[in-house]
């Protein structure tokens, strides 16, 4: 699979924004509950909260969606 640009100005904004308020809830995640409780439950939902977020970003700065990638259409 090519990393061949396949989405718009438009789905690429979207993109980052919803990378972005991952990063920040991730953060938020990881400070108000992985850390206090210590508990690998949360971390592992934080650390793949904070992933996603990595990979939305990715996706936004490379013009790359993998799910168009595989074939399936979006709306942006």
């Amino acid at each position: 699979m090519s990393l061949t640009c396949n989405i718009d100005a438009r789905g690429k904004a979207a993109r980052l924004r919803i990378g972005i308020v991952s990063l920040v809830l991730g953060v938020v995640l990881l400070f108000a509950w992985a850390l206090p409780s210590g508990a690998p439950v949360p971390w592992t939902i934080s650390l793949g909260v904070l992933a996603a977020a990595a990979f939305c970003v990715f996706e936004a700065r490379t013009g790359w969606c993998a799910l168009r990638a595989m074939g399936m259409r979006t709306p942006l």
